[in-house]
């Protein structure tokens, strides 16, 4: 009998030894950057292309918001725009004529000046004719005055059709990043509002595994650090992938839940982001473990 028990001992042992795996010094999740597009203009979506889980590109055209009310507002300004045009041409040819009259003045003023100096003219006449030139002066200044805010006039018209041009640019939808569709928030056909969210994406090419590690393991990492990150192969084994610290917090805090042990819980910790290439097998809110050792392929 007591043959028998030590037997089951040692072989008990040898199945603990088999078994046992080396204690992780950190646990935490998975997580990724998402990025929640919304519209930025308002209007019926006419076309939307996505689905969930479908992989975008950066600068994938993606759908279309209906732009009818803005391209008639913009033939509306461009309308006024000529109309103001026409001030434009008209007030310039105004300065024209007066700078005719004024050229027929000058000449006069020189005649008379010669007739001055030979006492064939008075100086009331030259007074009048330098008082002639002074007044069309002043006629043309007041003009210009006038074309000035004509002028300012158009170029306001002209930056309104800029920001038309750029509602109608933005009304083709465009996937700002490269990443998977997490969440599709509306369908086409619907209203699309200013602000209002229409999808969720990420990148989920790399994935950062958000973990805390104590102040004792505080000097044993830095950034850029290899080490190894394990997640759940079965039920017995697990999967070894190489990941590296982009990320460490430099406040403490208290350990969430997560942490293991209630030991570690009431401890103050840091957190610790690890970047890991996504072979398809990870997703976000797996959870994760991180022994600080580099990753050795196996």
């Amino acid at each position: 009998m007591k043959t028998l028990i030590r037997l089951s001992i040692t072989a008990l042992l040898f199945t603990a030894c088999n078994t046992s795996n080396e204690r992780a010094d950190a646990y935490g999740n998975f997580e990724a950057i998402e990025t929640v597009v919304s519209s930025e203009v308002n209007g019926k979506i006419l076309k939307l292309i996505i689905n969930e889980g479908q992989n975008l590109k950066k600068g994938d055209v993606i759908g279309l918001i209906d732009t009818t009310q803005l391209s008639l507002k913009k033939q509306q300004v461009i309308a006024q725009k000529k109309a103001v045009s026409t001030k434009t041409n008209s007030i310039l040819s105004q300065i024209d004529v007066i700078k005719e009259q004024k050229k027929k003045l000058v000449f006069e003023k020189e005649r008379i000046n010669n007739l001055l100096k030979d006492g064939a003219a008075t100086q009331k006449q030259l007074d009048d004719i330098n008082s002639q030139t002074d007044v069309l002066d002043k006629q043309i200044e007041s003009i210009k005055v006038q074309n000035s805010t004509v002028f300012n006039e158009l170029k306001a018209m002209e930056k309104q059709i800029e920001q038309i041009d750029d509602q109608i640019n933005i009304s083709i939808l465009k996937s700002p990043v490269t990443g998977t569709v997490l969440e599709k928030y509306v369908e086409q056909y619907e209203i699309a509002i200013m602000g209002k969210p229409m999808y969720k994406i990420a990148n989920l090419s790399k994935l950062e595994l958000r973990v805390y590690i104590s102040g004792d393991q505080l000097s044993k990492i830095k950034l850029g650090q290899e080490v190894s990150v394990l997640i759940d192969k079965n039920a017995k084994e697990n999967k070894e992938l190489k990941g590296k610290i982009t990320w460490i917090s430099e406040q403490s805090e208290f350990t969430p839940k997560i942490i293991q042990t209630k030991e570690e819980r009431v401890n103050l910790v840091y957190a610790v982001k690890i970047s890991v290439k996504n072979d398809g097998s990870l997703k976000i809110g797996m959870p994760g473990e991180v022994l600080l050792k580099p990753f050795t392929a196996k």
